[in-house]
C-alpha cells in the first residue's frame, strides 16, 4: 500500500469516527459550552454532513488509486 492510500484510509477513520460523534451529541442533545456560548445541536447535523461527506470522499479516492 503506498502513502497516499495509507492517508486517504487514515483521513477517511478519522473524518467518519468525528461524524459519528457529532450523531451522538446530537441525538442524545449533549450541550456543549464554548466559553459562555452554547453551541447549538443543528451545528452538530451540519458537522455529521460536513464530516461525513469527507469520509465519503477520502474512501471514493482510496479505490480510485
Amino acid at each position: 500500500m503506498d502513502t497516499v492510500k495509507l492517508y486517504l484510509y487514515v483521513s477517511a477513520a478519522l473524518f467518519g469516527v468525528v461524524a459519528l460523534i457529532h450523531v451522538f451529541r446530537a441525538s442524545a442533545g449533549w450541550t456543549f459550552l464554548l466559553g459562555p456560548m452554547e453551541i447549538p445541536l443543528s451545528a452538530s447535523w451540519i458537522g455529521c454532513v460536513i464530516t461525513g461527506s469527507l469520509a465519503i470522499w477520502a474512501i471514493r479516492l482510496a479505490m480510485t488509486q
